[in-house]
């Protein structure tokens, strides 16, 4: 007997991604700025490009990468309160994430004296915003640092390494990519994962919610994953 297929919002395929895009220029006073839309889920990615760089990397002749995540009090269905007392366990451990990421884009050591600062503020959330602003933020990185080259700042344009990221979930007996609030509220099992053009995996998230996984389980989670990606990789082209 065959599984019992999982329907999804607007019929979706189990193993399609929401639609996706993304508007640049979203905020012109920033070094890049982009808006990254996942379905319903919009994630505002915008890199400030400051001069120096952290007192622990003084001296070290590189530059760095950081990234800063939150959500919009009306991203959500009801009212998310701003952190104003700080960054929660949740945003900090994501921006994390999306920094880690961002750091395998480039060869630090080829960006000078200089910090890049990408923030990424949820405009309206229906699942995968860590997945969607690692994806936007990457692009809007590259961005930036063409207008570094262009305006003299670095010598030449660092080798980029293209990324994305996607979720995938388990519901049942049925394996989904890119899952949408509801799905992800209801999965038993459900993971991130980051992997470059190349086919490598720059991070992996995956947590089992109401059973252990089996291998054959991941496995078929990371390829559906690696079909996703893929597909988000062609935003680098746009």
């Amino acid at each position: 007997m065959e599984p019992e297929k999982t329907t999804r919002s607007n019929n979706r395929p189990f193993d399609s991604l929401r639609p996706f895009s993304l508007r640049r220029n979203i905020q012109p006073q920033a070094g890049a700025s982009l808006l990254m839309r996942a379905g319903n889920t919009e994630v505002i990615c915008a890199v400030t490009i400051e001069e120096g760089v952290p007192p622990f990397l003084e001296g070290k002749n590189q530059g760095w990468i950081t990234a800063e995540y939150g959500m919009l009090p009306c991203a959500t269905g009801s009212r998310y309160r701003r952190e104003t007392s700080g960054r929660a366990a949740r945003s900090q451990e994501i921006q994390r994430l999306i920094g880690r990421s961002l750091r395998m884009m480039v060869d630090l050591q080829q960006l000078g004296p200089y910090t890049l600062r990408v923030d990424c503020d949820v405009l309206n959330a229906d699942g995968g915003t860590r997945t969607a602003a690692i994806t936007g933020s990457a692009i809007a990185l590259r961005d930036a640092l063409c207008t570094m080259e262009q305006a003299g700042m670095i010598r030449t344009l660092p080798t980029i390494l293209p990324l994305a990221a996607v979720s995938v979930g388990i519901i049942g007996e049925q394996t989904l990519l890119d899952l949408d609030y509801v799905e992800d509220s209801g999965a038993d099992a459900d993971g991130n994962f980051v992997m470059d053009n190349q086919g490598r995996w720059l991070e992996i998230q995956a947590t089992a919610e109401k059973a252990p996984l089996e291998d054959h389980q991941f496995e078929q989670m990371k390829k559906l994953a690696r079909k996703g990606i893929r597909e988000l990789l062609e935003l680098w082209s746009s």
